[in-house]
């Protein structure tokens, strides 16, 4: 259920920079509501996530996948170039989004921790 929500989240993120792209200097209505939509919506989706993925593997994830969706939405929709430099950049994109997971060990975590111990271990560190 978890990669839904990242799913989603992907979706909408590309979904909400796509909107901004045809907004055409805010002289558009129906993008200048939906650009904020998308973007609530795609946090929404993505804290979902994070209840049970890693921060960094659902960020690269999300940002990776997210650059390569809209990358081939400005080459086929927008007609955008793509160039080599464009090619090559995406391809080092995905490639360090597949490296992410075995540079984690695993893509979800294995037991929940609470928001509240990462403060504790700051404030028992500035009071040693």
């Amino acid at each position: 259920m978890v990669w839904i929500y990242l799913a989603a989240a992907i979706l909408l993120e590309v979904a909400g920079i796509t909107a901004m792209k045809l907004l055409r200097g805010f002289s558009e209505v129906l993008p200048s509501i939906a650009v904020p939509m998308f973007y609530v919506l795609s946090g929404a989706a993505v804290i979902l996530a994070l209840k049970r993925l890693k921060l960094g593997v659902t960020h690269a994830v999300w940002l990776g996948v997210g650059t390569a969706l809209a990358a081939m939405i400005g080459i086929a929709y927008f007609r955008e170039p793509l160039t080599l430099i464009k090619a090559a950049s995406l391809g080092l994109v995905i490639l360090g989004w597949l490296a992410c997971p075995l540079r984690h060990g695993t893509l979800a975590d294995s037991q929940q921790m609470p928001i509240s111990v990462p403060w504790k271990v700051f404030s028992a560190k500035a009071t040693a």
